[in-house]
């Protein structure tokens, strides 16, 4: 079967070359960051015991502690990330005000669901250069921070990206049987471009999948229709291939979407980083944080002086600290890099002698 035009430009990418622009949220992230010293144990082995519940040392600064390998071979979206094509033949903007990428509106990449089989064309991923890409990905990672592949546009995600949004909840109903297959074949598609991952990128800890399932409201489906015509796609990737090759499996899933947590469980779901304006913090982790970790947001208001800044972590720590299963997001104002630097600075120390005296262990740090 030939090659299409996108998969084409893909091939001929000379992926030894950095291709995210500046300033993009791919750029952001491949960027080395700043060694982490003169903590109790390695901060790789302290996030693990946070995300699995083995008696941290500290809470984790969720990304400041972590590294993220974004491949640019990997085209989910348009490469560089700019108004464009990914290779797949979806249609992107690039959505200046939030500097974030959406489906153009009015894209289609199939004239209906029902004939994806003769009309999607599949990404021949045998064509793509994953050696050079991963050799250069790799030379900005810190051999002492967790390292976490950033698997975007989930099973789920993939479908809506190619058809109008209505018509992919259509398929649930009119084409069950034609939707398994696709969702299988979708979960196979990311096995095979994870294992290029795991093969090619030096050492994995773990993978973050992106796959949004609801409104701020709550979920698309029903439990019941997520059972049946989800979750056997999703564990087949998270579970039964991540899960059984030693990584851990983090879960970004936008929207209210707490009623599918026994679903994330049962899936392989280590933990999950929940928008916070569209879930209730305290209620998942009164019913769950003792089942799954989570990384919760603390936020810190505009103007805030160093002893608000203070108090605020101590408060998070104290609040959620308890089961060693959670993890810090810091949202500061960024126009003020100091209170980054004072929430940082806090939530190690306060968390490393919460979890001394939590755990009865000697401090010296």
């Amino acid at each position: 079967m030939a090659v299409g035009k996108f998969m084409q430009r893909a091939s001929e990418r000379d992926y030894s070359k950095h291709w995210a622009i500046p300033g993009t949220f791919p750029w952001i992230i491949q960027q080395p960051k700043p060694p982490i010293t003169d903590r109790p144990i390695r901060v790789k082995d302290n996030y693990i015991r946070a995300v699995k519940g083995e008696q941290p040392y500290w809470i984790p600064c969720y990304f400041y502690e972590s590294n993220t390998i974004w491949p640019d071979a990997i085209e989910e979206h348009p490469v560089p990330e700019k108004s464009g094509y990914d290779w797949w033949g979806v249609n992107w903007e690039m959505v200046d005000s939030i500097n974030g990428m959406i489906t153009k509106p009015g894209t289609r990449t199939i004239s209906d669901f029902s004939k994806w089989k003769e009309e999607l064309e599949w990404p021949d991923i045998s064509q793509v250069d994953f050696e050079a890409d991963g050799k250069k990905i790799q030379k900005d990672l810190d051999p002492d921070r967790v390292h976490i592949y950033q698997c975007t546009e989930g099973i789920f995600e993939r479908l809506h990206e190619m058809i109008p949004f209505a018509e992919s909840l259509m398929a649930f109903y009119e084409e069950p049987e034609l939707l398994a297959e696709f969702f299988n074949k979708m979960a196979d598609y990311k096995i095979e471009t994870t294992q290029k991952v795991f093969d090619y990128y030096g050492r994995v800890d773990g993978v973050l999948y992106h796959d949004d399932w609801g409104t701020e409201r709550a979920g698309f489906f029903s439990n019941e229709m997520f059972d049946e015509q989800l979750l056997p796609y999703e564990k087949k990737f998270l579970k039964d291939f991540v899960k059984k090759s030693g990584r851990f499996v983090e879960l970004h899933s936008c929207g209210r979407n707490g009623q599918y947590l026994p679903e994330m469980i049962e899936m392989g779901v280590d933990y999950w980083n929940p928008q916070h304006r569209a879930n209730d913090y305290d209620e998942l982790f009164e019913k769950w944080n003792t089942k799954m970790s989570f990384a919760f947001d603390i936020d810190i208001p505009h103007g805030a002086d160093e002893k608000e800044i203070r108090r605020r972590v101590r408060d998070f720590v104290d609040h959620f600290g308890g089961n060693g299963r959670i993890l810090a997001s810091i949202m500061t104002d960024f126009t003020d890099p100091r209170q980054t630097d004072i929430a940082r600075d806090e939530l190690y120390h306060y968390s490393l002698e919460y979890y001394n005296k939590l755990y009865h262990r000697n401090s010296d740090h």
